[in-house]
Order: C-alpha cells, then sequence, then structure tokens
C-alpha cells in the first residue's frame, strides 16, 4: 500500500522524484499547478505537452522538468478542454493514469496537487474523496509513497478527513 503524506504547500517546492501537473488534453499550461511550473520553465514544458497531443483522459506522460528538481513532470487530463468542467471518473482517471506512470518509470516518491479543483472546478471535498479512493486502490510495484500536496487549506483538511475513514 502506498505511503499517502499531505502537505500545505506550493507543487514546486516539494522533494519528490516526479510532480503531477492535471492537465487538459491539448496540453494548454494556464492555471492552477500548471502556471506554477510555467513561470518556473517557460514554455519548453508546455510545448513538449502539445507536441504529443492530444492525450486521453486516463493516460498521463512524462516530460524533463527542465531546471526543476525533478526527474520528471507526470501530465495526466482531467478535462478534454480547460474550459470544460471535470466529472468523478475523469478525476478517477487522472489520478490512477498518473500513479500508473509513475510506478512504470520506477519512481519511488511523487507529489500530487488536487486533480481537477483549479480550472477543472470540481468541488474539493468529492476530489478528495475519489484522490483517496484511487490511491488506496492502487497497488505499487516500485512507487512508496505520494504526497498530496497543495497551497488550499480547505483541499489539505478534505484529504486528511477522506484519509482517516475506514
Amino acid at each position: 500500500m502506498l505511503n499517502i503524506e499531505i502537505q500545505h504547500g506550493n507543487l514546486i517546492k516539494v522533494q519528490a522524484d516526479a510532480i503531477v501537473n492535471p492537465t487538459n488534453s491539448f496540453g494548454w499550461m494556464g492555471g492552477g499547478s500548471a502556471s506554477a511550473i510555467k513561470k518556473a520553465e517557460g514554455n519548453k514544458i508546455e510545448d513538449e505537452i502539445k507536441a504529443q497531443a492530444p492525450l486521453e483522459i486516463g493516460t498521463a506522460i512524462a516530460t524533463p522538468a527542465g531546471e526543476l528538481p525533478y526527474k520528471a513532470i507526470i501530465h495526466s487530463p482531467v478535462v478534454v478542454s480547460p474550459t470544460d468542467t471535470a466529472k468523478p471518473y475523469d478525476v478517477a482517471m487522472a489520478v490512477s493514469g498518473a500513479l500508473l506512470l509513475a510506478d512504470d518509470k520506477g519512481f519511488k516518491t511523487i507529489a500530487m496537487p488536487g486533480m481537477g479543483t483549479g480550472v477543472g472546478n470540481f468541488p474539493i471535498k468529492d476530489a478528495a474523496k475519489v484522490m483517496i479512493a484511487e490511491i488506496k486502490k492502487f497497488k505499487p510495484i516500485n512507487l512508496e509513497k505520494i504526497i498530496l500536496i497543495d497551497e488550499n487549506d480547505e483541499l489539505a483538511k478534505a484529504w486528511k478527513d477522506e484519509l482517516e475513514k475506514k
């Protein structure tokens, strides 16, 4: 079973092998976590994602992290278009896709923000419930730890509440 750690903080400052960028199928990096990554790295990472688009929800891709201190950035779409609203199944598939790719790449620790809670407008409590459920049922081979990290206090609390449920 995966060790789950919850942190309130900045995704691009966490210590992990890789970080997850909740994205759209086109790879456009506009808001939320994507904005922080793009601000740190410019258009280089966005260009790499767009070159592989369109991405299907449930699949994830890894790009180099540039100057960020990670082995990779995992991009997992939660919506098709940035104007779409994320749905429970899409959030579950995005989490699952990111976990599968991280495990396949041999990463030991990844960090993931709220999936679909930014531009996807997915309700925080619903996201916490879906994310924790997907993480708990995942059976890793290599992955040992997932850090759920977000600057939103309400989301960090919702993750903790879900984690404490049986």
